[in-house]
């Protein structure tokens, strides 16, 4: 066949992503807290827009005499148009100025307010806390440089990742010299810091705690495997030791930090604030969506007329005016069209999960994307956008919008929600005893006498999601 170049006409539907469309899958996908900044974005970028609460919070009197004052009739003489069009920045500035905050700048000759940064108190970081060690203990500059190279280099958890040559070629010294470096930050508060693993980080601690040459020393240093897996009779063994004697040692290593720079983290935590509250009245549930914090929206009319007097813009003005005007309105019909999906999916999973609702965990059932979006008609990355990093708070607690949604099981009777499957393990792992814990395949079998059909490689799965180690790790003999 011929290859040859031709021209055709060709008629096709294809789906395209406008900047409208964007927005509302933006809009769509943010959970409380982003919205709101989001939100507040707009509301300083866009003059079209406001928020009506501002308008609210004016107090009105609601009783009492009411004092009549005469209107000024300068101001009121003016248009909104002409209000707006001979507004002056430094009139502004100075009515803002007379309350004494403070705007930022000041005034060339008079003294500058004081911040309200310089009463923020801030606990020092890991790099600082360690410098400022360093420099105590040391007077030699060179000792310093390279110590305040290798506290750079330790980890969130206190480990120093990198070797003695690579810090030799970074800091241009000898490799003896780095060792010392070394050896004097692993000297430093927190005890552990600066080691390169686990054993080491023990034995520093050990060190000192003035425990060389003990029992508890030799186990860190050649039974960490042992330890782990509890084979304390192997270890009594090899050193001649007595059981009790191991115990001993065993409850002091388990006092020692393996991670001794986790009080320094500068990860902040993260609090849920719910989107959704599902609140039963009168033998029904209401849904609210939350809207705390949130500003409600609506367009300025000062700068509708101003857009609709051509005489008085510029054709840049106009353009830009026009521009602003109808991305305001798109974000307001985005908003309105976020709250309506998120509603509809609420609703659907309360039909779904109704039993949940009414009794709790137990009956809690088998859910998929496809079903939710079938039942709204709309497509399943829609709803799994709507899903994402949002909270349902109801009379159970507060849950993710995912935890409605789990495999199912197949049981005797009926599927059943893996979700139930993995509180019935946590359960059945709380109640064993220590010293003997439960099998994988004894708790699928307690798992079989409830009328729940799982193979013992299903319960190490799940075991394994909830981070519950086997039963050789969970065994404790000092109890």
């Amino acid at each position: 066949m011929a290859l040859e170049t031709r021209l055709e006409i060709k008629l096709s539907q294809k789906l395209v992503l406008t900047p409208q469309l964007q927005q509302a899958i933006k809009l769509l996908q943010l959970p409380q807290l982003e919205l709101t900044q989001a939100l507040n974005q707009e509301l300083t970028e866009n003059p079209f827009l406001e928020d009506q609460q501002e308008d609210q919070a004016v107090e009105e009197p609601t009783g009492g005499e009411v004092t009549e004052t005469a209107p000024e009739p300068e101001e009121d003489s003016l248009s909104p148009i002409e209000n707006l069009m001979t507004f002056k920045a430094d009139d502004y500035f100075e009515e803002r100025g007379s309350d004494g905050r403070d705007l930022g700048y000041f005034t060339p000759g008079t003294e500058s307010p004081a911040s309200f940064e310089q009463f923020v108190s801030s606990s020092p970081n890991l790099y600082e806390h360690l410098t400022w060690q360093l420099r105590l203990n040391t007077s030699d500059e060179r000792l310093q440089e390279i110590g305040e190279a290798i506290i750079g280099n330790i980890d969130d958890n206190g480990y120093l990742n990198i070797t003695d040559e690579e810090l030799a070629d970074i800091c241009r010294a000898p490799v003896e010299l780095v060792r010392e470096a070394v050896g004097l930050v692993q000297e430093l508060d927190p005890p552990g810091i600066g080691a390169r693993n686990l054993r080491e980080c023990l034995l520093i601690q050990i060190r000192l705690l003035g425990l060389e040459g003990t029992l508890v020393e030799k186990i860190v240093e050649n039974n960490l495997g042992e330890l782990e897996k509890k084979k304390y009779k192997v270890i009594a063994k090899q050193y001649g030791a007595t059981y009790e004697d191991i115990l001993i040692a065993v409850r002091i290593i388990e006092e020692l930090d393996p991670k001794p720079a986790r009080n320094f983290s500068s990860h902040e935590t993260n609090y849920v604030f719910p989107d959704v509250f599902v609140e039963k009245t009168d033998g029904e549930y209401q849904i609210i969506l939350n809207d705390e914090g949130l500003p409600r929206l609506r367009l300025n009319n000062k700068y509708k007329q101003l857009l609709s007097n051509k005489a008085a813009l510029t054709k840049e003005e106009k353009k830009f005016l026009e521009e602003k005007l109808q991305s305001a309105m798109w974000l307001i019909k985005s908003l309105e069209q976020r709250n309506k999906t998120i509603y509809k999916v609420t609703k659907s999973i309360l039909n779904f999960q109704r039993e949940f609702f009414d009794y709790g965990l137990n009956h809690l059932k088998p859910l998929n994307l496809r079903d939710v979006a079938a039942d709204i008609e709309m497509h399943e990355s829609t709803v799994s956008r709507v899903t994402s990093s949002k909270y349902l708070a109801c009379p159970h607690g507060i849950f993710s919008f995912r935890f409605f949604f789990s495999s199912s099981l197949q049981g005797s009777k009926e599927g059943i929600s893996s979700t139930i499957v993995k509180e019935q393990i946590k359960k059945i792992i709380s109640q064993e005893n220590p010293r003997k814990p439960f099998s994988d395949q004894k708790i699928a079998d307690f798992l079989n006498q409830q009328n729940i059909t799982i193979a013992r490689r299903t319960v190490a799965k799940y075991r394994e999601e909830l981070k519950i180690p086997p039963n050789s790790r969970r065994k404790r003999l000092d109890v």
